[in-house]
C-alpha cells in the first residue's frame, strides 16, 4: 500500500530508522549483587539496563551456595557479579574477608562472568534503617527474632556500584 503523500512516506521511513536505532542501542547488563555472610548470603539483582538494584533473595551459606548462584546467573541472564568487600571501621579487611576472597576465586573458576568488589561498609545498618533503634540494637536477647535484611544489604552494595559506574 502506497502512502498518500511524500510526507507520510518520509515519516514512515524515519519511524522505522528511529525504532531500529533505539532498539539496537539498548544495553542489557544485568548484575547480581552479593552480601556474603558466614550463615546467610543476601542476593540482589539489577534491572536489565544496570541502573537500579533490587533485593532478590536470601540463601543459606552451605555446600550448595555456588550451584545456587550458578543457576540464578543462568535463569536471570546475569552479565556480571558485584560482591561486597568487608572492612572494619579503620578500613582493614575484617575476619570474613578471607572467606569472601576464597568465595570469589571459586566463583571465577566456575562462572565465565566478571566479578567486581564493592565496599559493603555499613550496608546492614542502612538496610535496617526503617526498623528503628530497636532493630539496630546489636544486643538482642535470644527470644527476639532478628529481621533478615541480607538481600536489602546486597541491593545497597549493588546500587553503590551501579551509581559509581553509571556516573563516570
Amino acid at each position: 500500500m502506497r502512502p498518500r503523500s511524500l510526507t507520510g512516506f518520509i515519516f514512515k521511513i524515519i519511524a522505522k530508522i528511529s525504532f531500529s536505532y533505539n532498539y539496537d542501542n539498548i544495553k542489557i547488563m544485568r548484575y547480581l549483587g552479593i552480601d556474603y555472610g558466614a550463615k546467610r548470603v543476601g542476593l540482589s539483582l539489577s534491572d536489565e539496563e544496570g541502573k537500579m538494584a533490587f533485593p532478590y533473595k536470601i540463601i543459606s551459606n552451605n555446600l550448595e551456595l555456588s550451584d545456587a548462584i550458578h543457576n540464578i546467573c543462568g535463569e536471570e541472564e546475569v552479565s556480571a557479579i558485584v560482591l561486597g568487600e568487608s572492612h572494619d571501621l579503620s578500613g582493614t579487611p575484617n575476619k570474613i574477608m578471607g572467606s569472601i576472597e576464597e568465595f570469589k576465586r571459586n566463583l571465577e573458576g566456575e562462572l565465565d562472568l566478571p566479578i567486581y568488589f564493592e565496599k559493603e561498609f555499613m550496608t546492614s545498618i542502612f538496610a535496617r534503617g526503617n526498623i528503628g533503634k530497636k532493630g539496630n540494637d546489636a544486643r538482642k536477647n535470644k527470644k527476639e527474632k532478628s529481621v533478615k535484611i541480607d538481600d536489602s544489604a546486597a541491593a545497597l552494595i549493588l546500587q553503590r556500584y551501579l551509581d559509581r559506574i553509571n556516573n563516570k
